[in-house]
């Protein structure tokens, strides 16, 4: 027979045990379900914060006040036709009037958006040689009117 040498605890505790065979405390703290749980009220949040975005649904009240205008002048345009006429709004302009008289209307409106109006027909020089004018007449904010729903670079639409 083997002789082997059990212990009355059956050889199975753990190692260091020496309090008349109490355990001690864990001194160490678990963080892994705080982690998760930390990390659940984050996805929380990073969903949540955009709705917060939303304004409250209030009855404005009424008053006989005049309403602000959002805009205090309409939106300058100007407009390269297919014959290759350009119009300043709804006014022909020569092509020798146009710096001068972009200058007068940009010392007017300083710091205002101008549209580029072109039709598709006009070739391309026609139309870099307006922005230049725009740029030389004092807009450095220059919009590209076009038409939505036109092909995509795709291919398919």
């Amino acid at each position: 027979m083997g002789a082997g040498v059990i212990g009355k605890q059956g050889g199975g505790g753990r190692r260091g045990r020496r309090h008349g065979g109490r355990a001690r405390p864990m001194a160490e703290i678990n963080v892994t379900p705080f982690v998760d749980v930390m990390l659940v009220l984050l996805i929380i949040f990073m969903v949540a914060a955009p709705l917060m975005v939303v304004g409250v649904p209030v009855k404005l009240p009424e008053t006989a006040a005049n309403a602000l205008p959002t805009e205090q002048q309409e939106p300058l345009t100007v407009t390269v036709t297919a014959d290759g006429g350009i119009m300043i709004q709804t006014t022909e302009t020569a092509r020798d009037d146009l710096i001068p008289k972009l200058q007068a209307i940009a010392a007017e409106r300083e710091g205002d958006r101008i549209y580029l109006r072109a039709d598709g027909s006009v070739p391309y020089d026609q139309v870099m040689h307006v922005m230049g004018a725009l740029n030389k007449g004092g807009f450095k904010n220059i919009g590209l009117v076009t038409d939505p729903g036109g092909p995509s670079l795709g291919g398919g639409n």
